[in-house]
C-alpha cells in the first residue's frame, strides 16, 4: 500500500496543482515531490490526485464542437417554434428562461429573482436586475410578457400554445415584476416555465435568426438544418460560459457521428444508437455519460386512419411487441421496459401498478384475423432520425412474420422524417423528449387538441381529468387521477411506447463538466454552458 508522508498535506496539493496550472512538466513537479519526503509511489500517487483535481476545475477557453442527430431546413432559433433537440440545444444557448430544472428536477431561478404565489393561480415574478440581452439592451418585465403572450398568439404557431393557454393574464406589474393570473391553480407553473419553448426573448423581436438572448452564447452563424456557431458572451450575468465558442451541428449516422468523435472532429457525439456503442467501448479517451429521464421512441397508429380505425388492430400490435426483447437487443440493455404511457419510472406520479402489454403473438394473430387484416400487407414508417426505430420495427416485423402478418417496414431517409412522416403517416415511429410533469406530456401529446397528438387520441373524459388534475394541490389525489390518466393512454391510445430509452452520449475524456438531468441527454440540452475543456 502507498503509504503518504504525514507531513504531506492539502496546502502541499495545493501546491503542485498551482505548479501544474504554471505549466511545470512531470519531472519538476516528481523533483518537488520527492524533495518533499514522499516516496516514488507516493510522489506518483500525489502527481495523479493533482493533476486529477486540476481537470476537474473548470478551466476557460477552447471551441466546443458537438454533434445532434437530427436536424432540417425546418431548424429554429424561435424558442416558440422549437421541436428538435437540435432547436433546444441552441435555444439554451443563446436564450434564458425564468426557471431551470437542476438534476433532481426541481425548479431553480434563472432570470426570475423569485416566483411566489398564495394559491396556485396568481403568481408574481421578481425579475434579476443588471441582465442584458446579447444586443445591449436591459431586461424588463416587458419582455418576459412579450414572450409569454407570443404562445397565446395563434399566428406564432407556438408548439407549446396548449400549456400556455392557461396563462389568462400576464402584464407587467413594474419594470422588474410581472404578475400571471392562470385559469386555474397550477402548482408546476415554475417548473413548466423551465421548459425550451419558454426562453425569454426581447420586447418586440420578429426576426429571430440573430439569436439576440440573454444566455452564455452570442449567435456568430446560423444556417438551418446545416450548423450554428455561438461566442461567449462578454457581458453574461452569470459569469460563464467555461469555452470560448461553441459550434453545434448535426450527424444523422450513428456510426458516423460516433467516429467524427474518436477522430477528434468533435467533443460530444449526442444520443447514440446503442448498436453503436461498441464503437466507444474500450477506447482510451473516450467515455459513454448515460442517463434515464423519460426519453422514449414509440410506435404510433393513427386511429383516425386506416388501419388504425380498428380497434382490434390496434391491441393486437400492442400483444406483438416484445418489449423485453426490445430493451434486450434493440436498445442492447440500455433501457426499461415501458408500459405504453409516457410518464417514466423516474417520476413520483408513475404508475408502477400498471403492468406492460405480455407478449401473445396468438392473441395477436387473433385480433388481427377480428380486424380482417391478418396476411394483409400494413406499411410501417420508420428511420433512423427517431433513436433506435429501425431495430425496433425488425422486432416487431418479425413476430409479425411468424403468425403471418405482414408489416412492410419502410425505411425512410432521417432528413425530411420529422416534417414529412412524423404525425401523418398512418404507422410510423416518433421519438420524444423528456418532459418535467406528466401534465406537460399530457398536454403536449394526448389531449384532444394536444398540437403533438400522434395517434389523434380523443377523449372527453380524458380532458376534464387532466384539468382536474391540473387545479388539484392535494398530492395523493393528484396522483390517483394521473395512475387513471396513463391506464387510459395504455388501453385507448394508438401509442405503443415499448421501453424508455437511457439516453447515451459518447464524450471524449477532455470534455469535463458534463451531468444528467431530467430534460434529456446533453445536461437537458444546456450542456455548453457548463462544460469545460481539459488539456
Amino acid at each position: 500500500m502507498t503509504k503518504i508522508p504525514d507531513s504531506w498535506n492539502r496546502t502541499d496539493d495545493g501546491m503542485v496543482e498551482n505548479a501544474i496550472r504554471r505549466g511545470a512538466n512531470r519531472r519538476d513537479l516528481m523533483k518537488m515531490l520527492l524533495a518533499g519526503g514522499a516516496s516514488l509511489g507516493a510522489a506518483e500517487f500525489l502527481l495523479g490526485r493533482a493533476h486529477a483535481a486540476v481537470a476537474d476545475e473548470p478551466v476557460k477557453g477552447g471551441a466546443l464542437r458537438a454533434a445532434g442527430w437530427s436536424s432540417s431546413t425546418a431548424d429554429t432559433l424561435d424558442p416558440a417554434k422549437a421541436s428538435l433537440s437540435t432547436d433546444y440545444v441552441r435555444c439554451c444557448s443563446f436564450y434564458n428562461r425564468l426557471t431551470f430544472l437542476d438534476k433532481a428536477g426541481i425548479p431553480k431561478m434563472e432570470l426570475a429573482k423569485s416566483i411566489d404565489t398564495d394559491d396556485a393561480k396568481t403568481w408574481t415574478i421578481k425579475l434579476r436586475t443588471g441582465v442584458t440581452f446579447h444586443d445591449g439592451k436591459s431586461l424588463t418585465a416587458d419582455d418576459v410578457v412579450f414572450s409569454l403572450k407570443r404562445h397565446l398568439d395563434p399566428a406564432v404557431g407556438s408548439k407549446v400554445a396548449k400549456i400556455a393557454a392557461q396563462m389568462t393574464d400576464i402584464k407587467a406589474v413594474d419594470k422588474s415584476t410581472v404578475a400571471i393570473t392562470l385559469a386555474g391553480p397550477n402548482a408546476d407553473l415554475p417548473t413548466i416555465l423551465s421548459m425550451h419553448h419558454f426562453m425569454i426573448v426581447a420586447d418586440g423581436t420578429t426576426d429571430f435568426s440573430k439569436g439576440n438572448g440573454t444566455g452564455p452564447f452570442i449567435c456568430k452563424s446560423f444556417e438551418p438544418g446545416v450548423r450554428s456557431v455561438g461566442v461567449r458572451n462578454p457581458n453574461y450575468w452569470k459569469g460563464g460560459p467555461h469555452v470560448d465558442s461553441f459550434e453545434f451541428f448535426a450527424i444523422g449516422d450513428d456510426n458516423a457521428r460516433v467516429n467524427a468523435l474518436l477522430s477528434g472532429d468533435i467533443h460530444l457525439a449526442a444520443a447514440i444508437n446503442p448498436r453503436s456503442t461498441r464503437l466507444v467501448d474500450g477506447q482510451k479517451g473516450f467515455s459513454l455519460s448515460k442517463s434515464t429521464s423519460g426519453n422514449y421512441t414509440n410506435l404510433n397508429i393513427r386511429l383516425d386512419m386506416e388501419p388504425g380505425s380498428r380497434k382490434d388492430f390496434v391491441d393486437g400490435m400492442k400483444y406483438l411487441v416484445n418489449r423485453e426483447q426490445i430493451v434486450k437487443s434493440a436498445l442492447r440493455g440500455f433501457g426499461e421496459v415501458g408500459n405504453d404511457q409516457p410518464v417514466s419510472p423516474s417520476s413520483a406520479f408513475h404508475n408502477a401498478a400498471l403492468k406492460p402489454k405480455p407478449f401473445d403473438p396468438e392473441r395477436a394473430k387473433s385480433l388481427f384475423k377480428k380486424a380482417g387484416l391478418l396476411g394483409q400487407s400494413v406499411p410501417v414508417i420508420t428511420s433512423d432520425a427517431a433513436s433506435s426505430a429501425i431495430d425496433m420495427a425488425m422486432v416487431v416485423q418479425a413476430a409479425g412474420a411468424e403468425i403471418g402478418m405482414k408489416l412492410d417496414v419502410q425505411r425512410v431517409p432521417s432528413d425530411g422524417y420529422w416534417s414529412n412522416y412524423w404525425l401523418k403517416a398512418p404507422i410510423h415511429f416518433g421519438n420524444i423528449n423528456p418532459r418535467p410533469t406528466p401534465d406537460i406530456l399530457f398536454s403536449l401529446l394526448y389531449a384532444s387538441e394536444a398540437p403533438w397528438n400522434e395517434s389523434r387520441y380523443k377523449s372527453e373524459k380524458f380532458d376534464k381529468m387532466m384539468l382536474e388534475a391540473r387545479a388539484t394541490l392535494a398530492w395523493p389525489k393528484r396522483k390517483e387521477l394521473y395512475d387513471q390518466m396513463q391506464v387510459m393512454i395504455a388501453e385507448e391510445a394508438g401509442t405503443i411506447i415499448p421501453a424508455y430509452i437511457s439516453n447515451v452520449d459518447a464524450i471524449t475524456d477532455k470534455l469535463k463538466g458534463l451531468q444528467p438531468n431530467p430534460l434529456g441527454g446533453m445536461m437537458g440540452y444546456a450542456f455548453a454552458e457548463y462544460v469545460w475543456l481539459a488539456g
